[in-house]
Protein backbone atom coordinates (compact mmCIF):
# COMPACT_ATOMS: atom_id res chain seq x y z
CA UNK A 1 0.00 0.00 0.00
CA UNK A 2 2.67 2.18 0.77
CA UNK A 3 5.52 1.51 -1.38
CA UNK A 4 6.85 4.45 -3.14
CA UNK A 5 7.22 3.84 -6.32
CA UNK A 6 9.40 7.33 -7.45
CA UNK A 7 13.31 6.18 -8.08
CA UNK A 8 15.56 8.23 -6.71
CA UNK A 9 17.99 10.22 -8.20
CA UNK A 10 20.41 8.16 -10.19
CA UNK A 11 24.07 8.27 -9.16
CA UNK A 12 25.86 9.57 -11.76
CA UNK A 13 29.87 7.93 -11.71
CA UNK A 14 33.18 8.76 -14.04
CA UNK A 15 36.56 7.79 -13.08
CA UNK A 16 37.55 11.62 -11.28
CA UNK A 17 40.98 9.60 -11.01
CA UNK A 18 42.98 6.99 -13.27
CA UNK A 19 42.07 9.08 -16.26
CA UNK A 20 44.09 7.56 -19.09
CA UNK A 21 46.75 9.00 -20.08
CA UNK A 22 48.78 8.61 -23.45
CA UNK A 23 52.29 9.48 -24.42
CA UNK A 24 51.61 12.53 -25.92
CA UNK A 25 49.49 13.94 -23.11
CA UNK A 26 50.68 16.97 -22.13
CA UNK A 27 51.86 17.13 -18.81
CA UNK A 28 50.12 20.78 -18.22
CA UNK A 29 47.17 18.71 -19.64
CA UNK A 30 47.44 16.44 -16.62
CA UNK A 31 48.09 19.11 -13.88
CA UNK A 32 45.03 20.47 -15.02
CA UNK A 33 43.12 17.67 -15.11
CA UNK A 34 44.36 16.66 -11.55
CA UNK A 35 43.82 20.30 -9.68
CA UNK A 36 40.34 19.95 -11.86
CA UNK A 37 39.68 16.37 -9.27
CA UNK A 38 40.31 17.80 -6.36
CA UNK A 39 38.35 20.64 -6.60
CA UNK A 40 35.63 18.41 -8.00
CA UNK A 41 36.33 16.15 -4.53
CA UNK A 42 36.21 19.45 -2.67
CA UNK A 43 32.47 20.49 -3.86
CA UNK A 44 34.45 23.41 -6.19
CA UNK A 45 32.23 22.38 -9.30
CA UNK A 46 32.79 25.67 -11.00
CA UNK A 47 36.78 25.57 -10.38
CA UNK A 48 36.95 21.87 -11.85
CA UNK A 49 35.26 23.01 -15.05
CA UNK A 50 37.71 25.41 -15.62
CA UNK A 51 40.56 23.27 -15.04
CA UNK A 52 39.00 20.09 -16.79
CA UNK A 53 38.82 22.80 -19.87
CA UNK A 54 42.37 23.75 -19.45
CA UNK A 55 42.94 20.17 -19.85
CA UNK A 56 40.42 19.58 -22.40
CA UNK A 57 41.85 22.77 -24.49
CA UNK A 58 45.80 21.42 -23.80
CA UNK A 59 44.90 17.86 -24.81
CA UNK A 60 44.03 18.42 -28.06
CA UNK A 61 45.70 19.10 -31.06
CA UNK A 62 44.94 21.96 -33.44
CA UNK A 63 45.62 21.00 -36.94
CA UNK A 64 44.69 23.66 -39.38
CA UNK A 65 45.50 23.71 -42.97
CA UNK A 66 47.26 26.03 -44.48
CA UNK A 67 46.27 25.72 -48.31
CA UNK A 68 45.24 28.29 -49.94
CA UNK A 69 41.14 27.65 -49.64
CA UNK A 70 42.15 27.99 -45.46
CA UNK A 71 39.54 24.68 -45.14
CA UNK A 72 40.86 22.11 -42.92
CA UNK A 73 41.31 18.67 -43.46
CA UNK A 74 38.54 16.41 -42.10
CA UNK A 75 38.81 14.11 -38.91
CA UNK A 76 36.83 11.28 -38.28
CA UNK A 77 37.37 12.70 -34.26
CA UNK A 78 36.84 16.06 -34.92
CA UNK A 79 33.50 17.91 -33.09
CA UNK A 80 30.87 18.29 -34.88
CA UNK A 81 27.94 21.62 -35.37
CA UNK A 82 27.91 23.66 -31.93
CA UNK A 83 30.87 22.19 -30.52
CA UNK A 84 33.72 23.27 -32.68
CA UNK A 85 35.40 26.52 -30.82
CA UNK A 86 38.05 26.29 -33.69
CA UNK A 87 37.95 24.95 -37.36
CA UNK A 88 40.22 21.60 -38.05
CA UNK A 89 39.75 20.90 -34.47
CA UNK A 90 41.38 17.81 -34.60
CA UNK A 91 41.31 15.55 -31.27
CA UNK A 92 44.67 12.45 -31.38
CA UNK A 93 44.89 12.03 -27.71
CA UNK A 94 41.85 10.01 -25.56
CA UNK A 95 42.84 11.47 -22.52
CA UNK A 96 40.45 14.21 -24.39
CA UNK A 97 37.43 12.06 -23.64
CA UNK A 98 38.19 11.39 -20.06
CA UNK A 99 38.44 15.13 -19.47
CA UNK A 100 35.20 16.02 -21.15
CA UNK A 101 33.23 12.83 -19.24
CA UNK A 102 34.44 14.85 -15.84
CA UNK A 103 33.73 17.85 -17.20
CA UNK A 104 29.93 17.10 -18.01
CA UNK A 105 29.85 15.44 -14.57
CA UNK A 106 31.19 18.65 -13.22
CA UNK A 107 28.42 20.36 -15.04
CA UNK A 108 25.68 17.88 -13.99
CA UNK A 109 26.34 19.09 -10.19
CA UNK A 110 25.33 22.32 -11.04
CA UNK A 111 22.69 21.55 -13.21
CA UNK A 112 23.73 22.22 -16.62
CA UNK A 113 22.30 18.87 -17.62
CA UNK A 114 22.46 20.25 -21.45
CA UNK A 115 25.99 21.05 -21.15
CA UNK A 116 26.65 17.48 -19.20
CA UNK A 117 25.05 15.91 -22.60
CA UNK A 118 27.28 18.32 -25.07
CA UNK A 119 30.32 17.01 -23.12
CA UNK A 120 29.22 13.06 -22.67
CA UNK A 121 27.83 13.21 -26.55
CA UNK A 122 31.75 14.56 -27.59
CA UNK A 123 33.43 12.09 -25.43
CA UNK A 124 32.04 9.32 -26.80
CA UNK A 125 32.80 10.53 -30.18
CA UNK A 126 36.50 10.93 -29.56
CA UNK A 127 35.87 7.27 -27.54
CA UNK A 128 32.99 5.03 -28.41
CA UNK A 129 34.21 2.76 -25.69
CA UNK A 130 34.40 4.92 -22.88
CA UNK A 131 31.72 3.28 -20.61
CA UNK A 132 32.03 5.84 -17.91
CA UNK A 133 30.22 8.28 -20.44
CA UNK A 134 27.61 6.08 -21.61
CA UNK A 135 26.99 5.67 -17.49
CA UNK A 136 26.99 9.12 -17.00
CA UNK A 137 24.72 10.38 -20.44
CA UNK A 138 22.22 7.38 -19.09
CA UNK A 139 21.98 9.54 -16.16
CA UNK A 140 20.72 12.50 -18.19
CA UNK A 141 19.12 11.34 -20.28
CA UNK A 142 16.42 9.30 -17.48
CA UNK A 143 16.72 12.71 -15.91
CA UNK A 144 14.97 14.87 -19.16
CA UNK A 145 12.79 12.14 -19.22
CA UNK A 146 14.01 10.16 -22.30
CA UNK A 147 13.95 6.48 -20.55
CA UNK A 148 14.78 4.25 -23.32
CA UNK A 149 18.10 6.82 -24.10
CA UNK A 150 19.01 6.05 -20.66
CA UNK A 151 18.24 2.01 -20.70
CA UNK A 152 19.98 2.18 -23.93
CA UNK A 153 22.89 3.83 -22.63
CA UNK A 154 23.57 1.43 -19.52
CA UNK A 155 23.49 -1.53 -21.95
CA UNK A 156 25.74 -0.22 -24.34
CA UNK A 157 27.81 0.64 -20.96
CA UNK A 158 27.56 -2.92 -19.62
CA UNK A 159 28.61 -4.59 -23.23
CA UNK A 160 31.74 -2.48 -22.92
CA UNK A 161 32.25 -3.15 -19.47
CA UNK A 162 30.48 -6.30 -17.93
CA UNK A 163 31.53 -5.76 -14.40
CA UNK A 164 30.30 -2.19 -14.27
CA UNK A 165 27.82 -2.58 -11.25
CA UNK A 166 26.60 0.96 -11.27
CA UNK A 167 25.17 0.08 -14.72
CA UNK A 168 22.86 -2.64 -13.61
CA UNK A 169 21.94 -0.81 -10.49
CA UNK A 170 20.40 1.98 -12.65
CA UNK A 171 19.07 -0.23 -15.25
CA UNK A 172 17.62 -2.65 -12.78
CA UNK A 173 15.94 0.48 -10.48
CA UNK A 174 14.56 2.24 -14.27
CA UNK A 175 13.38 -1.78 -15.07
CA UNK A 176 11.11 -1.49 -11.65
CA UNK A 177 9.74 1.31 -12.43
CA UNK A 178 8.80 0.22 -15.64
CA UNK A 179 7.23 -2.77 -14.21
CA UNK A 180 10.18 -5.26 -15.39
CA UNK A 181 10.64 -6.70 -12.05
CA UNK A 182 12.06 -9.99 -13.24
CA UNK A 183 14.70 -8.01 -15.12
CA UNK A 184 14.73 -5.38 -12.39
CA UNK A 185 15.55 -8.43 -9.94
CA UNK A 186 18.42 -9.64 -11.76
CA UNK A 187 20.12 -6.42 -12.86
CA UNK A 188 19.83 -5.41 -8.90
CA UNK A 189 20.84 -8.98 -8.03
CA UNK A 190 24.08 -8.46 -10.25
CA UNK A 191 24.85 -5.22 -9.88
CA UNK A 192 25.34 -6.55 -5.44
CA UNK A 193 26.97 -9.66 -6.99
CA UNK A 194 29.66 -6.71 -8.10
CA UNK A 195 29.68 -4.88 -5.68
CA UNK A 196 28.84 -6.15 -2.23
CA UNK A 197 28.97 -2.47 -0.70
CA UNK A 198 26.70 -1.19 -3.38
CA UNK A 199 23.76 0.85 -1.00
CA UNK A 200 22.02 2.08 -3.97
CA UNK A 201 21.23 -1.58 -5.26
CA UNK A 202 20.29 -2.45 -1.52
CA UNK A 203 17.72 0.60 -1.50
CA UNK A 204 16.34 -0.38 -5.12
CA UNK A 205 16.29 -3.79 -4.57
CA UNK A 206 14.41 -2.63 -1.31
CA UNK A 207 11.58 -0.97 -2.54
CA UNK A 208 11.18 -4.24 -5.75
CA UNK A 209 10.62 -6.15 -2.40
CA UNK A 210 7.66 -4.15 -1.40
CA UNK A 211 6.02 -4.61 -4.56
CA UNK A 212 6.46 -7.79 -3.68
CA UNK A 213 4.99 -7.09 -0.63
CA UNK A 214 7.61 -9.32 1.33
CA UNK A 215 8.16 -6.82 4.10
CA UNK A 216 10.55 -8.57 5.65
CA UNK A 217 13.27 -8.82 2.47
CA UNK A 218 12.42 -4.99 2.01
CA UNK A 219 13.76 -4.35 5.69
CA UNK A 220 16.95 -6.49 4.81
CA UNK A 221 18.08 -4.66 1.82
CA UNK A 222 16.68 -0.95 3.88
CA UNK A 223 18.79 -1.92 6.63
CA UNK A 224 22.03 -2.80 4.27
CA UNK A 225 21.21 0.45 2.82
CA UNK A 226 21.40 2.59 5.29
CA UNK A 227 24.13 0.85 7.41
CA UNK A 228 26.39 1.02 4.28
CA UNK A 229 24.96 5.00 3.74
CA UNK A 230 23.47 6.16 6.61
CA UNK A 231 22.76 9.22 5.20
CA UNK A 232 20.15 8.00 2.58
CA UNK A 233 16.75 9.54 2.47
CA UNK A 234 15.33 6.99 0.52
CA UNK A 235 16.29 3.83 2.39
CA UNK A 236 15.10 5.48 5.82
CA UNK A 237 12.13 6.40 4.09
CA UNK A 238 11.23 2.37 2.08
CA UNK A 239 12.30 1.43 5.87
CA UNK A 240 9.41 3.23 7.00
CA UNK A 241 6.85 1.67 4.66
CA UNK A 242 8.04 -1.96 5.00
CA UNK A 243 7.37 -1.19 8.89
CA UNK A 244 3.58 0.41 8.16
CA UNK A 245 2.93 -3.06 6.47
CA UNK A 246 3.91 -5.04 9.29
CA UNK A 247 1.69 -2.19 11.14
CA UNK A 248 5.16 -1.16 13.20
CA UNK A 249 4.12 2.21 13.49
CA UNK A 250 6.18 4.32 15.86
CA UNK A 251 9.54 2.30 14.43
CA UNK A 252 7.95 3.76 11.07
CA UNK A 253 7.64 7.21 12.12
CA UNK A 254 10.84 7.07 13.53
CA UNK A 255 12.12 6.62 10.08
CA UNK A 256 9.98 9.24 7.98
CA UNK A 257 11.26 11.62 10.63
CA UNK A 258 14.69 10.70 9.71
CA UNK A 259 13.75 10.62 6.12
CA UNK A 260 12.61 14.27 5.97
CA UNK A 261 15.28 14.97 8.09
CA UNK A 262 17.84 14.60 5.34
CA UNK A 263 15.61 15.45 2.86
CA UNK A 264 12.98 18.00 3.49
CA UNK A 265 11.15 18.24 0.36
CA UNK A 266 10.43 14.67 -0.01
CA UNK A 267 6.86 15.19 -0.49
CA UNK A 268 6.26 11.43 -0.66
CA UNK A 269 7.58 10.92 2.53
CA UNK A 270 5.00 13.46 3.98
CA UNK A 271 2.03 11.34 2.66
CA UNK A 272 3.22 8.26 3.73
CA UNK A 273 3.78 9.47 7.17
CA UNK A 274 0.47 11.19 7.27
CA UNK A 275 -1.08 8.02 6.09
CA UNK A 276 0.91 6.09 9.32
CA UNK A 277 -0.67 8.80 11.19
CA UNK A 278 -4.31 8.69 10.06
CA UNK A 279 -3.21 4.64 11.27
CA UNK A 280 -2.64 5.46 14.59
CA UNK A 281 -5.93 7.94 14.69
CA UNK A 282 -4.15 11.06 14.72
CA UNK A 283 -5.83 12.61 12.11
CA UNK A 284 -4.96 16.37 13.17
CA UNK A 285 -1.10 15.87 12.81
CA UNK A 286 -1.78 13.48 9.70
CA UNK A 287 -3.40 16.40 7.83
CA UNK A 288 -0.35 18.82 8.30
CA UNK A 289 1.81 15.77 6.79
CA UNK A 290 -0.88 15.43 3.91
CA UNK A 291 -1.28 19.20 3.11
CA UNK A 292 2.37 19.77 3.04
CA UNK A 293 2.80 16.60 0.46
CA UNK A 294 0.34 18.34 -2.32
CA UNK A 295 2.13 21.93 -1.80
CA UNK A 296 5.43 20.32 -2.51
CA UNK A 297 4.21 17.99 -5.02
CA UNK A 298 0.66 18.94 -6.30
CA UNK A 299 0.71 16.12 -9.06
CA UNK A 300 0.92 13.86 -5.78
CA UNK A 301 -2.81 14.35 -4.95
CA UNK A 302 -4.92 12.13 -6.52
CA UNK A 303 -2.81 9.12 -5.40
CA UNK A 304 -2.60 10.90 -2.03
CA UNK A 305 -6.89 11.36 -1.84
CA UNK A 306 -7.24 7.51 -2.93
CA UNK A 307 -4.43 6.27 0.05
CA UNK A 308 -6.18 8.43 2.42
CA UNK A 309 -9.10 6.79 1.77
CA UNK A 310 -7.89 3.50 1.83
CA UNK A 311 -6.16 3.85 4.91
CA UNK A 312 -9.30 5.07 6.49
CA UNK A 313 -10.97 1.61 5.40
CA UNK A 314 -8.04 -0.56 7.01
CA UNK A 315 -8.23 1.83 10.44
CA UNK A 316 -12.25 0.50 10.60
CA UNK A 317 -11.33 -2.67 10.25
CA UNK A 318 -8.59 -2.92 12.42
CA UNK A 319 -10.75 -1.07 14.91
CA UNK A 320 -13.76 -3.67 14.18
CA UNK A 321 -11.80 -6.64 15.11
CA UNK A 322 -10.29 -5.49 18.18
Amino acid sequence: MFSCRVVFSLATFLLVSGCLVQAQTPRAARNSYERGTKKFQNGDFSGAIEDFTRAIELSSQLEVSKGASGNAPPSMNSFDGPSVETPGVMVIDPFTADALTSRGFARYRLGDVEGAMLDWDRAIRINPGLAAAYLDRGCARYATGNTPGALADWSRALQIDPKLADAYGNRGAIRRELGDSENSLADLNQALSLDPRNAKAYCHRGYLWLDKRDADQALADFNKAIELEPAMAWAYHGRGNARVMKYELDAAMADFDKALELNPHMAIAFMNRGLALLLQGKDVEAEKDLTEAVSINPAIKPELDARVKLAKQLRQARVATH
